[in-house]
């Protein structure tokens, strides 16, 4: 199943430079490694802002959530999640 998650990442203004780096370099590691799973398979920044559009490719909702709040920055973070379903119209033989 393909899911699209924005991500919006608030740090709190009191946690110190060395936790944060801490958390940020945590949170890159697993990142790569699950893009290298294939289980996140795009990720975008959003210009101007701590955020991210990411596209997940994960058996089920609860996969989603699971893989979500493993993540490192997972407290500090704001989710918009939707569904997604291959369009009748799409070209791309990976579409799902």
């Amino acid at each position: 199943m393909l899911f699209h998650v924005e991500m919006t990442v608030n740090l709190p203004s009191d946690m110190s430079p060395e936790s944060a780096a801490r958390l940020k370099a945590d949170e890159k590691a697993i990142s790569q490694r699950l893009q290298e799973q294939g289980v996140w398979r795009h990720l975008w920044r959003i210009v101007g802002h701590y955020a991210n559009i990411s596209i997940f490719d994960v058996e089920s909702p609860a996969h989603l959530h699971d893989v979500l709040s493993q993540l490192p920055l997972f407290p500090y973070m704001k989710l918009e999640v939707r569904a997604l379903c291959r369009h009748a119209s799409s070209i791309r033989d990976d579409d799902r």
